[in-house]
């Protein structure tokens, strides 16, 4: 099963648009475990039972594990993901971005060794640094287009002069995904939840590819806005009908909802919340 085959079975199963991050902090852990490194694939894999019928897709980020040498960790979470969700794709959030041998390892490492179903990508070093994870051909790969954090405007918000219509860059990615990188339709795009009018232009340019939307929840970005910013229908000056879907993340919100032993619980709690909001919001 492919990648969108499975975006779109967990979306109906689970009813749900809700992508569960997991950034695993030991120094937010729970009392109980708290700065403990070594429980972060008991923290991690508690939290997935406790939302696995509740999410379109899982993103684990591999920093958190890297930081504290706990890729092994991360290794035996993706084993039970599948087992215990099998039905949930998921994205592993690498942000990487080099070119040639380099991205063939990196695709290696994230499709081979974690067995992820997706990982997000930085598309500044060209297509040739994209083409290398397109050759799994059942794999997804999200690009950075328009990101949540405050300096992306650095460049992202920045126009091409010598690109015809002077785009702005997140707007010239968008239509490179959507048209000549995509030959394989593997590709989606991550727009942040704190730009939503950006989600709504991204969509516009980009009406068939998948939107990966991180910041609701703690970074403050607004859950119906966004559901209705990504799931735009027609646009009737162009005529183009919007197909892709939306996987929208939170992840500290859910994460963190309580320091004791409900944890889990508590992390339930807020993502069958997020889940309902999220879903409230296409009809709203």
């Amino acid at each position: 099963m492919n990648f969108l085959t499975m975006l779109s079975t967990a979306q109906q199963q689970n009813a749900s648009l809700l992508c569960v991050g997991l950034d695993p902090e030991p120094s937010r852990f729970p009392d109980h475990i708290h700065g403990d490194a070594n429980k972060i694939y008991d923290f991690c894999a508690a939290i997935v039972d406790a939302t696995a019928d509740l999410a379109i897709a899982f993103k684990p980020q591999i920093a958190y594990f890297a930081a504290h040498r706990a890729e092994g960790q991360l290794e035996r979470l993706m084993e039970h993901i599948r087992r215990v969700a099998p039905q949930v794709p998921i994205i592993l959030d690498a942000k990487r971005g080099d070119i040639g041998s380099t991205a063939e390892q990196y695709a290696i490492e994230a499709f081979e060794r974690y067995g992820a179903d997706a990982v997000t990508l930085s598309p500044f070093m060209g297509f040739d640094s994209v083409q290398p994870y397109l050759k799994h051909h059942d794999k997804g790969a999200f690009l950075l287009c328009r990101t949540s954090n405050p300096g992306g405007d650095d460049l992202q918000n920045q126009r091409l002069a010598s690109v015809p219509g002077q785009p702005k860059m997140y707007e010239h990615i968008a239509g490179l995904a959507q048209g000549p990188w995509n030959f394989n339709g593997q590709l989606g795009l991550v727009v942040g939840a704190t730009y939503p009018e950006e989600i709504e232009r991204v969509r516009e340019l980009a009406p068939t590819l998948p939107l990966l939307i991180p910041g609701v929840g703690a970074q403050g970005g607004d859950a119906i806005a966004t559901v209705k910013a990504g799931l735009r229908q027609k646009n009737t000056a162009t005529g183009s009908e919007t197909t892709g879907p939306i996987i929208v993340s939170s992840s500290r919100a859910i994460l963190y909802a309580s320091k004791g032993q409900d944890f889990a619980a508590a992390a339930r709690k807020v993502a069958m919340q997020t889940r309902e909001t999220l879903q409230l919001a296409r009809t709203a």
